[in-house]
């Protein structure tokens, strides 16, 4: 989907299908009845930011 690269820079929770891949927003789950992808599969990972944290060495 076109955007959704944005959405996690903005803070908006980008969720995606373990089977089919699709990826969605949290507002678009909640506005379905039930939280089920358009394959029909429950299940969801929650997409990371692509930016990577550093932490300074002891």
């Amino acid at each position: 989907m076109e955007g959704l690269e944005g959405a996690n820079q903005q803070g908006i929770v980008v969720y995606e299908c373990i089977r089919c891949g699709i990826r969605t927003t949290s507002e678009e789950l909640k506005s379905l009845p039930e939280l089920k992808c358009i394959c029909g599969f429950r299940i969801f990972r929650k997409v990371r930011p692509p930016i990577a944290k550093r932490v300074k060495a002891i």
